[in-house]
């Protein structure tokens, strides 16, 4: 087997069985109001979408940390408790500091399967123990140095309400403690964007304002023999994530579309996803408007469409051209690899959020996590503020679990009704875009009026504001969940058995007795059923009869 195949069956291998998630990144100069963005779809089919409070505390000297890896709840080891730890609401500190992450695996030898800390761990203690994404990047920098890193490659999503940065990290092997890492500044009027594949290459020396990396990012590489150029040629993507066509058409195609909303050179990148030009895309780009925060929510929600890739106008999109495919990624079929489009939103979500954090409020206001709950495509962004002292019991972790349905569950209500979606995409798409849209931009109006009584809570104390604001997401999220079981109720009834019941203003219609009016049977698509003849001949074929028979 070829060196190219082994390498192409490897990657497959990782991204399906690793968090293959999406994280975009925006500057606050490329804004629309000023906020710093980060957003994450956490991808899995074996994860539960909740989420996490981690209540600020203090410890007495001595304290310890017990380490779970966050992928398998496996206990790795302790490690000694800070003095003093912050409040984080799933991804976002009270200080503002927001982590995403997507794996992008790369050279597997690399992995230290001694070391203790994870990269879910990583982020979670970082959330709570540091002030800024500059502090954010010491501590996870040095828990591996001190403590080993056990995951394989990660790129890190890690901003603050002034500052967006992505720090790319892999291990050093067996039992050899620390990390390779590189961490470097988006510019403010930038975007950028990960999604299993790394994307630092050449980087700078001598910027220290902009530029962080381990000490011997170069030397550890010549001393493995993975690089023998010059150090201002080298390339951590290349060195230590080598790039095959998973790479591009199931990571860097997700980056490439995200470009492709928001900067008109995305065209010149596209034969790059094709594997027709070796010149990777820019890490970050100037977009030729500002981003607003339902942008960002809408994007998360891209299946490729309108471009080259896009997935609902192939044979595998079905009669309701569904960008969906309920299978894994890749298939054989006579000794050739082949691979599905892999889109930002994808059933396997567990949850996803938008990050946004402002600098022009206070901290208890400015962070808000914008979260939401499986696919989302299918979810509701619903506004979670980093202040908050405890969690909507619809995302509270214990409510429910990845094999025990609960209806009071954010997670498995969105299931329910994405699941249903998914087999008649693009008919029941509009009805639940009509009601995220109303939920999210309601929110949204409502924001600054809401913020604006919780800065009058704040002149009588910090504890009044994250009160009043812990009751509103919890009322928020609530409410969000009522209605999309609503919607799941309403898609059932009207989408019964395959046709579609007549409505009128809001109201199925009834006959002139009274009883429910003869559904519409709509048809499928003309080019669906020309696909049908060709691929079953004559065989359902309607034929006159000879005259014997009749």
């Amino acid at each position: 087997m070829s060196k190219t195949i082994v390498t192409f069956l490897f990657s497959i291998f990782a991204l399906t069985h690793s968090f293959a998630c999406t994280n975009f990144l925006v500057g606050k100069k490329a804004s629309v109001d000023g906020s710093t963005f980060v957003t994450y779809n956490a991808d899995s089919y074996d994860f539960y979408g909740e989420l996490y409070h981690y209540a600020a505390v203090q410890y007495a000297p001595g304290a310890l940390l017990d380490i779970y890896e966050w992928d398998t709840n496996k206990y790795r080891g302790q490690i000694p408790q800070a003095a003093e730890t912050y409040n984080v609401i799933g991804n976002m500190n009270e200080y503002q500091v927001c982590i995403g992450e997507t794996t992008f695996g790369g050279r597997e030898e690399l992995v230290d399967t001694t070391g203790i800390i994870d990269y879910g761990s990583l982020m979670y203690i970082a959330l709570q123990r540091s002030k800024t994404a500059r502090e954010a990047i010491r501590v996870m920098t040095d828990l591996v140095d001190q403590y080993g890193y056990c995951s394989e490659g990660e790129s890190f999503s890690i901003a603050d309400k002034n500052e967006v940065w992505i720090m790319e990290m892999i291990g050093k092997g067996p039992g050899n403690r620390g990390a390779i890492w590189v961490a470097i500044h988006i510019p403010d009027d930038c975007i950028s964007a990960h999604a299993n594949q790394s994307r630092i290459h050449q980087f700078s020396l001598n910027d220290p304002e902009n530029c962080l990396y381990a000490k011997d990012v170069i030397s550890f590489a010549r001393q493995q023999g993975y690089y023998t150029g010059a150090d201002e040629d080298f390339s951590f993507a290349q060195t230590y994530n080598p790039l095959d066509w998973g790479g591009l058409r199931f990571c860097e195609a997700r980056v490439w579309s995200f470009y492709n909303q928001y900067t008109s050179q995305a065209p010149q990148w596209l034969p790059y996803i094709l594997g027709k030009d070796t010149h990777p895309m820019p890490l970050y780009v100037k977009p030729d408007r500002l981003i607003g925060l339902k942008d960002l929510m809408d994007s998360m929600r891209d299946h490729y469409e309108g471009t080259v890739f896009d997935p609902t106008r192939d044979w595998g999109a079905g009669p309701y051209h569904s960008p969906y495919r309920l299978h894994p990624l890749t298939f054989k079929v006579d000794d050739k690899e082949y691979g599905f489009e892999r889109p930002i939103s994808t059933q396997q979500t567990a949850f996803t959020f938008v990050g946004q954090m402002r600098n022009n409020l206070p901290d208890e206001i400015g962070g808000v996590l914008w979260f939401g709950v499986d696919d989302s495509r299918f979810t509701v962004y619903t506004p979670m503020y980093a202040c908050m002292i405890e969690t909507p019991d619809c995302y509270r972790v214990g409510n429910g679990d990845f094999t025990h349905f609960s209806w009071t569950s954010a997670f498995w209500v969105h299931n329910w009704v994405a699941n249903m979606a998914y087999a008649r995409y693009d008919q029941m798409l509009s009805d639940a875009k009509s009601l995220q849209d109303t939920l999210e931009n309601g929110y949204l109006e409502k924001q600054a009026e809401i913020e604006q009584e919780a800065m009058k809570r704040l002149e009588t104390g910090k504890e009044a504001t994250a009160t009043f604001l812990t009751a509103y997401s919890v009322e928020l999220a609530q409410k969000a969940l009522d209605e999309w079981k609503q919607l799941g109720e309403y898609l059932l009834v009207k989408y019964m058995d395959g046709c579609v019941k007549k409505e009128r203003n809001g109201q199925f219609v009834s006959n002139t007795n009274g009883d429910s009016a003869y559904p519409n049977r709509p048809k499928w698509g003309e080019d669906f059923l020309r696909e049908i003849v060709k691929q079953t001949g004559d065989w359902l074929e309607q034929k006159k009869l000879d005259d014997d028979i009749q």
